[in-house]
């Protein structure tokens, strides 16, 4: 029997006594499987992970850092310079407005949570994107896993899907599993579902390889993996194996295969997602969510507007609007919204003042993010930036405070301690405190 964390195998030999022993300790709360998970970190903060309201999410990552001015959180009684080109509208929310170029989400604000009062130090792209896929500040010494190897680790596999899928494809370094195994990183797609001849690499059998081919295949693949690995115990072993049993889990299951169908969707759902990068990404990210995908990771767009902010934004924004408010209606109307956790990011956001060539730095001490269902309220906007939209006023939120209250939506305790190489135990999230104040 393996650990859930690599690096700390359970001795094969345990007495019959101990597991007799184990045995009693359910009337202290704690299940067999939660004891041997414990005594296989030998970590010192442990808590047995269960679902939480939130059962997916799908993570909106806008690469490059979106300007909070022109979409969640503008200033239209700022001077000019400040203000940038763009107007505000209103929002279904009584004296909430966003700017000109979210009119899709405007009209569905009652359903979403706004935080305009997000803040880190880091105004690299690198460091900022480490920020929001771990929960964690970049550091030499420790390769923090994404939030989304976390959830494989810790809550595994649904319906012989990939717990956790990279839409396109794995976006970034950061995006990986860290210094767990690299068994729980992600599943990335190889193709874009926005193109016609969209097709997800290696689903599918090649035409001269029957299912009777396919399971002999295995049968040899088993047997000869099998003699490895009584020569050698590794991590890569390991993490080839599983990469193996998700493979054949994927071709063999007619279901799995059907989550990443597209061309099942009928044309008047496309449309309302609209057929863009954006659109079919999130439609695509909603059928693998409904299909038993616990995180969905997908990317859209390209934000980092130096020049010309305004050509940028004309251009970007309106279908990132239009698919993030269609994936919010659809999610509803299939009864999926409750249970589905929808986070909208970036890594920063723009500097207050419009440069000389039209467009806006990297700013990360104020910037916004977006959140619906999964237990989050409906209709709320938390924390303020100030008049000219360059420093928090109100209600500051950190990375790790945004990580931990995604964990806990999904059922994870963020200062568990998990263990990375060298038997060092590291929480999942260092000091951040849950959002109570955004949660339903």
């Amino acid at each position: 029997m393996k650990s859930d964390c690599p690096g700390n195998p359970l001795d094969r030999y345990s007495s019959r006594r101990e597991f007799l022993y184990v045995g009693m300790l359910g009337g202290l709360g704690l299940s067999l499987p939660g004891f041997l998970r414990q005594q296989a970190s030998a970590a010192q903060k442990f808590y047995e992970t269960k679902e939480g309201p939130a059962k997916g999410i799908i993570h909106i990552f806008l690469p490059g850092g979106m300007s909070h001015q022109e979409s969640f959180d503008p200033k239209p009684y700022a001077p000019a310079e400040y203000r940038g080109p763009y107007g505000a509208i209103d929002t279904k929310l009584p004296g909430i407005q966003f700017g000109e170029k979210l009119p899709h989400l405007a009209k569905i604000a009652d359903k979403i949570t706004v935080i305009r009062s997000m803040s880190h130090g880091e105004a690299a792209h690198e460091r900022g994107t480490h920020n929001m896929f771990t929960g964690y500040r970049p550091s030499p010494a420790v390769d923090y896993p994404s939030i989304g190897s976390v959830i494989s680790h810790e809550l595994g596999s649904k319906n012989n899907l990939p717990p956790y899928v990279c839409v396109p494809n794995v976006p970034n370094e950061f995006a990986n599993s860290g210094y767990l195994s690299s068994a729980y990183g992600p599943f990335g797609l190889g193709s874009n579902p926005e193109q016609n001849n969209f097709k997800v690499r290696d689903l599918n059998l090649p035409g001269d390889v029957s299912e009777e081919r396919f399971a002999r295949r295995r049968s040899l693949l088993e047997t000869v993996d099998h003699h490895f690995r009584t020569l050698e115990e590794s991590d890569a072993l390991d993490s080839m194996d599983a990469f193996y049993q998700h493979a054949y889990k994927l071709i063999s299951s007619e279901k799995a295969r059907e989550a990443f169908n597209l061309k099942a969707e009928p044309d008047k759902t496309k449309d309302a997602y609209g057929k863009t990068q954006a659109g079919q990404r999130m439609l695509l990210a909603r059928r693998l969510i409904e299909a038993g995908t616990r995180f969905v990771s997908l990317t859209a767009g390209s934000w980092d507007h130096h020049d010309n902010i305004k050509n940028g934004i004309d251009k970007q924004l309106p279908p990132v609007d239009k698919a993030i408010a269609a994936l919010i209606n659809d999610l509803d109307q299939r009864g999926m919204l409750e249970s589905t956790l929808v986070l909208v990011t970036s890594e920063f956001g723009r500097t207050p003042k419009i440069n000389p060539n039209g467009g806006r730095d990297h700013w990360p001490r104020v910037f916004s993010t977006m959140l619906a269902g999964g237990g989050v309220k409906k209709g709320y906007v938390h924390g303020s930036s100030d008049a000219l939209g360059g420093e928090v006023d109100t209600d500051g939120v950190t990375v790790a405070d945004l990580a931990t209250t995604i964990y806990k939506q999904i059922g994870i305790t963020a200062d568990k301690e998990l263990m990375a190489p060298g038997n060092r135990p590291i929480e999942i999230v260092d000091g951040g405190n849950v959002l109570e104040s955004i949660l339903a």
